[in-house]
């Protein structure tokens, strides 16, 4: 469903449901922008342990990223739609970085927390979902055009946010220094302006070149938006900071911008989920031993952090195959993720002869799962005649599950919390896909969710010797129980860890760690 470029702007985003309000929202909150100085130098979890130290301070505190590109995304509540048929919850998605800032805040989270969210499918194009709903597939060149639109609904959003908080954290996309996209920006300096916006400026000074990075930055910034920056912030040192002191004096004397701090190196920070994929160029082995764990690392992998839980368990040791590689022969399971283009990973898995390596691994009985679009590659064929994911046609799968997927309809987004009647273990988690499985291998599915209200669901499927299973549910190895029993019947321990606990409490020394390394009072003085 790509978009064409002939289509008007306007009725583009009249696709998706957006109300302004009749009156301007009250205005309770203050409000605080965190810019970085390059994507992946840590906006994300700054923002989140502010979020949490802020909350605990008993403030009424909400995160907010105009635009996010990130293939790892959660359901989130859409309060612009009404109740389903049944009086449940209509869901839309954000960013997963908003999600777990939204639990940081101890908030549900909500789609006016990340109204545009873009999700690559391509190298040069994107899923466009703008306040939870998918609006379409764009070339990049396209959505330039297109995007300040958006600007209304973006806007829209974050009053919403200050009507309901005392404090709003606003988060920059990669750079607010890349001028030659200050045009047609939603999300750096454009965004600051139009929503009066105080400006933080982060730097990562663990990957070098801070000094160049903050003062380049006010170099290319022009007076105005100079002005919005409120100082910054140097983010992951390791040693001793004094030796840095000659460096934060220069930088002080070259911009003007007071230094706010610096945040050491969080070393608890891959106890979060990550982001996006950047987080799978670094060395991916999990550091438990015993059963071999491999993840294919696909070319548009999403919603990775469905392994987390399983990395987490020192029974287990999970790594991410990169491409070049082979599938490990040591390897007791092979798990296929989440894709955002399924017939692309399909070909990806060809091209680097995994198919052969997952293949083999089952014929010599070894346990593959799939997630998702890894499910559906498991079947016989992926069809996609619309062209949703990429060009129209079909790809044939490994036909490791008798079932067969068309990409199509509605993108289905669901949040889980049910028991599943042929474990007796309680899952939780969310589906997120458009596509609709179907074929005779549903008749052995892998879980069958009661939802406690008189609803039964068949969910995935299963071979019949156990090896080979997939379903739609992401999550799933989050839920204790499940995870623990799935990993006895692999024929490993299980640590009987408390994988949301172990989350909370990283969520909480997150916060500890801004706590004890920035002056709150002096950041909150400085949002308006």
């Amino acid at each position: 469903m790509t978009i064409d470029v002939n289509v008007q702007i306007a009725g583009l985003v009249s696709r998706i449901a957006f109300t302004p309000a009749a009156q301007p929202l009250p205005r309770r909150a203050r409000s605080l922008m965190i810019q970085g100085t390059a994507s992946d130098v840590g906006k994300s979890m700054v923002v989140a342990g502010l979020c949490r130290a802020f909350t605990r301070r008993g403030l009424v505190v909400r995160p907010f990223k105009a635009q996010n590109m990130s293939n790892n995304a959660a359901v989130a509540a859409d309060s612009d739609l009404p109740p389903g048929p049944n009086g449940e919850i209509v869901f839309g998605e954000i960013g997963r970085a908003q999600h777990l800032q939204a639990r940081a805040c101890k908030a549900a989270p909500s789609i006016h927390m990340n109204p545009v969210l873009l999700k690559p499918q391509t190298d040069i194009g994107s899923q466009v979902v703008l306040r939870g709903r998918v609006l379409g597939n764009c070339p990049a060149r396209i959505y330039h055009r297109m995007r300040h639109g958006m600007m209304p609904a973006i806007l829209d959003s974050l009053d919403r946010l200050r009507a309901e908080a005392d404090l709003v954290l606003v988060e920059g996309a990669g750079s607010g220094a890349e001028i030659y996209l200050r045009r047609s920006d939603i999300t750096n300096m454009h965004l600051a302006e139009k929503a009066d916006l105080p400006v933080v400026i982060l730097s990562d000074i663990d990957r070098g070149g801070t000094m160049a990075a903050i003062v380049g930055s006010h170099v290319l910034l022009d007076p105005e938006d100079r002005a919005r920056v409120v100082g910054y912030i140097v983010n992951k040192f390791r040693g001793d900071f004094s030796l840095f002191d000659p460096g934060v004096r220069t930088i002080t004397e070259q911009t003007g911008w007071p230094f706010l701090g610096v945040l050491r190196w969080f070393p608890t920070a891959d106890r979060l989920p990550a982001e996006d994929s950047l987080a799978l160029e670094r060395p991916a082995e999990s550091g438990g031993r015993g059963l071999n764990i491999a993840v294919p690392r696909l070319s548009r992998i999403a919603n990775f952090d469905d392994l987390d839980p399983l990395a987490a368990e020192p029974g287990v040791a999970l790594r991410f195959v990169q491409p070049g590689n082979p599938i490990p022969a040591d390897t007791d399971v092979i798990i296929l993720p989440g894709s955002k283009a399924t017939r692309t990973d399909l070909d990806v898995l060809h091209r680097e002869g995994w198919d052969i390596d997952i293949l083999a691994h089952a014929r010599r009985g070894g346990r593959v799962i799939g997630l998702c679009a890894g499910f559906q590659m498991l079947g016989r064929v992926v069809r996609d005649p619309q062209g949703i994911e990429g060009a129209p046609g079909e790809t044939a799968g490994l036909g490791l599950l008798d079932v067969e997927t068309e990409i199509g309809g509605d993108k289905r987004l669901v949040d889980i919390d049910a028991v599943d009647r042929l474990s007796g273990c309680r899952v939780t988690g969310y589906e997120m896909h458009m596509g609709r499985t179907t074929g005779p291998g549903l008749a052995r599915p892998w879980l069958m969710l009661d939802d406690g209200a008189g609803r039964t669901q068949p969910e995935g499927a299963v071979s019949a010797d156990g090896r080979i299973a997939g379903a739609y549910v992401h999550g799933l190895f989050g839920a204790d129980a499940f995870r623990g029993r799935w990993l006895r019947s692999a024929g490993a321990q299980a640590s009987g860890l408390d994988f949301a606990q172990r989350t909370e409490a990283a969520i909480e020394a997150l916060a500890d760690h801004c706590e004890e390394n920035l002056d709150l009072d002096a950041l909150l003085a400085l949002a308006r």
